[in-house]
């Protein structure tokens, strides 16, 4: 049967399936024959004799002989039976086998129980270390371009979500979501081989994981607060708005006109991401600076916060679906990091950089207007129906009718019908706390044009600028949706 051998028990289990009980029962369609019967016979041996019928550990059910017996009944050929049954068929995913499944959605579950075994049995900062960021779970020798593994180049697309499931996982101590966020990583394609090169997987040396905390500059009793100003690195420092500004400048960059937004990611690396590439390979992480991995970190914050901020400002503001999760994902990058050795931690900041620039760039590259930003966006919010509160004596009336700009925000953004509105507002206010205090100047000295007049305004100014594009539904508002059409003139 099928060239292979079963057991006599097996055999006796599964033998030629029998006709219907009655005939008020379904009946065989024509068409069947000695093929279709060794098929179907070979689909039910076989599951019985290798696999379970739960799936994995959360019980999801192994139904793969219903399909086989239904095209059975229904006179379909052997080839077809057999077909359907490899590739409903899933096998377990192991170290042996982790690549040969990699894109492979119906293989999620499977990487699901491994990732959450591997948690279990290594913990969650040596199994991010070797499957995101380790050389052998990106590259690997004697496979072609289009076969490598490349989980961190995984782990950064889909509009961060893969990064996003884990920050999750990490942030909030759920081992679980940590899984998901893993094998949501093994279930995306790489667009662009290549787009993060092999050459930033070579090894190095670096600490070991259970010194990563020695890494942060803001550790509460051990150091400086992040919100005075980490000390100013020397030499050749690169700074992430340096990379952004020469994006701006840079003629084969230009907007190419509008596209389909399932494709304008990968349409952008296949076609300019060895552009992208070449500028972000400039931008310096030097991990023998003190606070480096700290100020690397801001600088991703801030430079998502900018894009999403100032490139929605265009006559006005436009809240753009896809930057907004460059924004919603930078939330989770000081999470990740205290879970990553020194390496991995530049890794991820030089994964992340890179794959917001190329959305960045696939939105149209809209320009950045910092002067008409500063001077025309409100910092504080002005909700419709805001009742209004007595003056008091020798406090501003804005003030006492809102002291503190972030309340009414967020808790307008709870009550939100999307989704991502109470995600976005939690980032800008986590920002505002952490670096609200940066003052104008701060950023003087970059290559971005006009960067001297930001400060730690930005945050609230762009969360205002939010609430009211979304509207202010929890006030009566009509609820409104994000932007999609993208900045391409």
């Amino acid at each position: 049967m099928n060239g292979k051998v079963y057991d006599e028990k097996a055999e006796r289990l599964f033998p030629a399936p029998s006709s219907p009980p009655t005939a008020l029962c379904p009946q065989r369609w024509p068409g069947c024959d000695l093929e279709s019967l060794n098929a179907v016979r070979h689909a039910l041996i076989d599951n019985y004799t290798r696999y379970h019928i739960f799936w994995n550990d959360i019980k999801f059910h192994n139904h793969v002989t219903h399909r086989a017996l239904a095209i059975y009944a229904l006179g379909g050929s052997g080839p077809v039976i057999e077909a359907f049954y490899k590739q409903d068929i899933k096998h377990p995913i192991t170290a042996q086998n982790f690549v040969d499944h990699l894109s492979d959605e119906n293989y999620y579950e499977a990487y699901t129980t491994f990732f959450a075994n591997a948690i279990k049995e290594k913990g969650a900062s040596a199994t991010l270390d070797e499957f995101i960021f380790s050389e052998k779970y990106n590259f690997r020798p004697g496979r072609d371009a289009g076969s490598q593994p490349e989980m961190l180049c995984r782990f950064v697309d889909a509009v961060m979500h893969p990064l996003i499931q884990c920050g999750h996982g990490v942030e909030f101590g759920l081992k679980g979501m940590l899984a998901e966020g893993l094998a949501l990583t093994a279930a995306h394609d790489v667009h662009a081989p290549g787009f993060l090169p092999q050459s930033m997987f070579v090894a190095q040396p670096s600490d070991d994981i259970g010194a990563v905390v020695n890494s942060f500059a803001s550790l509460v009793l051990d150091g400086q607060s992040s919100v005075t100003r980490l000390k100013a690195p020397t030499g050749q420092d690169v700074h992430a708005f340096s990379i952004l500004a020469r994006v701006l400048k840079d003629p084969s960059l230009a907007s190419q006109g509008p596209r389909h937004f399932t494709g304008q990611y990968p349409d952008t690396l296949v076609a300019r991401g060895h552009i992208i590439r070449e500028h972000v390979q400039k931008w310096t992480v030097d991990l023998s600076k003190p606070g480096e991995i700290e100020r690397k970190m801001e600088e991703c914050i801030w430079t998502s916060s900018v894009m999403y901020a100032l490139g929605g400002w265009r006559n006005g503001f436009t809240a753009d679906f896809f930057l907004m999760h460059m924004v919603t994902s930078s939330i989770f990058l000081p999470s990740l990091i205290a879970y990553l050795s020194p390496r991995a931690q530049a890794l991820l900041l030089r994964a992340y950089l890179s794959s917001a620039v190329a959305w960045f760039v696939a939105r149209g590259r809209p320009s950045l207007n910092f002067k008409s930003f500063f001077e025309l966006t409100p910092t504080v919010p002005n909700p419709p129906n805001n009742p209004a509160v007595l003056p008091v004596e020798g406090f501003p009336a804005q003030d006492a009718q809102t002291p503190n700009p972030f309340l009414p925000l967020i808790q307008s953004s709870i009550m939100h019908p999307s989704d991502h509105h109470p995600k976005i507002q939690r980032a800008f206010a986590h920002f505002s706390t952490i670096y609200g205090a940066r003052p104008k100047g701060y950023f003087a000295g970059t290559e971005l044009d006009g960067a001297e007049e930001l400060d730690g305004s930005l945050f609230v100014r762009a969360a205002v600028l939010t609430a009211n594009y979304m509207g202010w539904a929890r006030e009566g508002e009509e609820a409104r949706n994000w932007g999609l059409e993208g900045f391409y003139v």
